[in-house]
């Protein structure tokens, strides 16, 4: 039933009868008219009235024979019906109401009696429709609803309150909601909701229950009352839900904003509160606080090796002995990638600092992490600052504690290393000299250098290496040790790389311009270079720029660079010889190569390093090691470079010794490129044999400019 005026159909096969009713109950209500059993059918067919007045003896079909086909289909036989019939018989009205007529009024009728009828009757219909909307809305909510008497004894129960519940009607029906209570609720809580119900009629908020399987649940309460015309309360409506689901995402998206999503540890944000907390309360009490920072050591070779899984495993268990380490009360969270933060709350001395950071050591660096059967080792590097003695404010411990770890992977890693000023000006100096490294490379303040590579007999031109060069403004020259490892931790070594490329075949192709020649020129290549996915394509770039063929650009790799990612290595390296570029491997001896491995690797020549070379003469031990060296180089068909010669009696042995090639003082120092045109001509190699005839182990090739590319 709805709000709009009601339709009633008036039936009556004498006109003057339903001018009387059309006359009674004009106004409120939409009337239409039918003077036969048959049309009053086809009318109910166009448009279902909600009330039916319908007279009894009609020629063709009676007033009972159409009440009985509407009563006989599913569409109308809800349709309200008046019998208003001048047959007063007992029989007729008995059958009339037997077919569910919901009234029998005998002619004539007055007419507020009529209107009486009819609106009583509409008023029913309405009543029982929104009867049957509640009842629907009842039993169909997705809300367990329950209905208790003012008794508070539940009375009625939805079928969502079964299925939350686990309880029928039949099981709670009389009982007191208290017995799904799990027994977690505050009384408090309980009186102050009475209080709210007994005052305001309503109260909303989150109570725990318990299932009838025993699952204790939050669930969400409204109760609202009902209340008779008197004003007493007759019934007490409680919905609820259960709010796990939504109690348990809460509880993921607190975690999430306060705790590192892989170790469970806190985050960076929940960190800094707490530590600002700890120096707050050190403060007042004139007590103590330890920061220490932690790094791992070698971490970044597991993810490149094993990949991130395991480095995330590793991540997790690093997480878990901290935890074992400290107490309650002390902050352990994860700060990002392989770094972790300690705070310790409780600390009176720094000795008590000493004894926690000496436990993590032996906790991390002296237990081997297992995987696939497999010991996987990292360490930590530690720095440790404390309040109040290295910093009055949180940020500021933080910053001393990681200046100390980076001290302390300086001194050899594996360690831990207490906050002194005087790393606070180094790091204050290495902050000023990255800023001025930015600053070099924009402005152009690093050149290359050239050292040339002669061959031992002969001294032919072999190429040069290129040095990179600082050119400071305050400094002077500045070499590649003092710099290059703070390229590679501020990220600019990438940078640097592409430039010393890209000046380099510069160079190389304005050689070939001015003397007709080809000169190679080898170019050092950081591990970080030789991991990045834009290695080859910048190296490409760069010998297309300048027009230049492969075998003009030597790329070297340090053994240790070599062998610390072999797949990476190989890949990249099989590249670059498929593009003709040179290959050699810098540094040889100074690692711990395997030489299975070594031979897999696609390079064309070993530099054996000064190392080995400057003892010659002097070590019997080094001279061993450089003839075997060689040897074994030749023997996989590999070119030897001896570098760091620096005396006769060196060149001399390494000739012997049938190394192919020599650099270092003695041959030529590092140049820049203006200065080491005499080297491509051979005016140079000539000068030195004319200085050193005695060391000249074989005559001048008469034909050494032509010869020595």
């Amino acid at each position: 039933m709805t709000t709009d005026p009601a339709l009633i159909l008036l039936v009556d096969d004498v006109p003057a009868n339903l001018h009387v009713l059309v006359a009674a109950l004009k106004g409120p209500h939409r009337l239409k008219t039918a003077t036969s059993g048959e049309a009053a059918l086809a009318s109910v067919a166009r448009e279902k009235p909600d009330l039916v007045l319908l007279d009894v003896m009609m020629p063709g079909l009676s007033g009972i024979d159409v009440m009985r086909r509407l009563r006989q289909s599913q569409d109308t036989r809800d349709i309200a019906v008046i019998f208003v019939s001048a047959d007063a018989s007992e029989q007729t009205q008995l059958a009339g109401l037997e077919l569910g007529a919901d009234d029998y009024l005998t002619k004539p009728v007055s007419a507020p009696l009529l209107k009486l009828r009819v609106a009583n009757l509409l008023a029913r219909k309405r009543a029982e429709a929104q009867l049957r909307l509640a009842a629907h809305v009842f039993e169909s909510s997705g809300e367990a609803i329950m209905i208790t008497d003012k008794a508070n004894a539940i009375v009625e129960v939805n079928q969502a309150f079964t299925r939350l519940t686990g309880y029928t009607l039949e099981e709670v029906r009389g009982r007191d909601p208290a017995c799904l209570s799990a027994g977690r609720n505050d009384a408090e809580v309980h009186r102050r909701m009475w209080d709210a119900i007994g005052a305001h009629g309503f109260w909303q908020g989150e109570l725990w229950d318990r299932d009838k399987a025993g699952r204790e649940y939050p669930k969400f309460l409204n109760v609202s009352v009902v209340r008779n015309a008197y004003g007493d309360v007759d019934f007490h409506i409680a919905s609820f839900t259960d709010v796990s689901q939504r109690k348990a995402a809460e509880e993921h998206i607190r975690r999430l904003a306060h705790h590192d999503a892989l170790t469970g540890l806190l985050n960076r944000f929940s960190l800094m509160e707490g530590l600002e907390q700890a120096v707050a309360l050190a403060r007042r009490s004139e007590g103590r606080v330890a920061v220490l920072f932690l790094d791992l050591d070698r971490f970044k070779g597991i993810n490149d090796t094993l990949g991130h899984a395991v480095g995330d495993a590793v991540l997790v268990e690093v997480a878990r002995r901290l935890g074992d380490c400290t107490r309650d009360g002390d902050l352990v969270a994860r700060w990002g990638g392989d770094e972790f933060i300690v705070v310790l709350t409780g600390v009176t001395s720094i000795a008590g600092a000493t004894q926690v950071a000496a436990k993590l050591l032996q906790a991390i660096g002296e237990r081997p992490f297992a995987h696939e059967g497999q010991a996987l080792s990292v360490s930590p590097s530690i720095g440790v600052a404390m309040y109040p003695e290295d910093g009055s404010e949180a940020a500021l411990l933080m910053r001393h504690a990681d200046i100390a770890m980076y001290h302390a992977k300086n001194l050899g890693r594996q360690n831990f290393q207490f906050f002194t000023q005087e790393m606070n000006l180094a790091a204050l100096q290495r902050l000023q000299l990255e800023r001025e490294l930015r600053s070099g490379l924009e402005t152009g303040q690093f050149e290359l250098h050239y050292q040339p590579k002669l061959a031992a007999a002969g001294l032919a031109l072999l190429g040069f290496e290129a040095l990179l060069r600082w050119r400071h403004p305050t400094l002077g020259v500045v070499g590649p040790m003092n710099f290059i490892p703070i390229a590679e931790e501020c990220g600019m070594i990438g940078q640097i790389g592409r430039w010393v490329l890209g000046e380099a075949c510069r160079q190389v192709r304005a050689w070939r311009d001015e003397f007709g020649r080809s000169v190679p020129v080898a170019i050092n290549l950081s591990a970080n270079q030789l991991r990045s996915p834009s290695l080859l394509p910048e190296v490409h770039e760069a010998m297309h720029r300048h027009g230049l063929d492969g075998r003009e650009i030597e790329l070297e790799i340090t053994e240790s660079v070599a062998m610390g990612d072999p797949a990476t290595c190989i890949g990249q390296l099989q590249a670059l010889r498929i593009m003709g570029v040179q290959l050699s491997i810098d540094d040889f001896g100074t690692g711990y190569s395997s030489l299975a491995y070594l031979k897999t690797l696609p390079v064309h020549a070993l530099k054996l390093d000064k190392t080995f070379v400057s003892d010659i003469g002097r070590d019997r031990g080094d001279e061993v090691i450089c003839t075997a060296a060689i040897s074994l180089a030749h023997g996989l068909g590999l070119t030897v470079v001896a570098e760091g010669v620096e005396t006769l009696a060196q060149w001399q042995f390494l000739v012997d010794s049938g190394c192919d090639a020599l650099q270092g003082f003695l041959l030529g120092r590092p140049q820049p490129a203006a200065q080491v045109g005499d080297f491509i001509t051979g005016e140079a190699q000539a000068r030195l044999a004319a200085t050193t005839p005695q060391a000249s182990p074989a005559a001048i090739d008469p034909d050494l400019p032509a010869r020595a590319a």
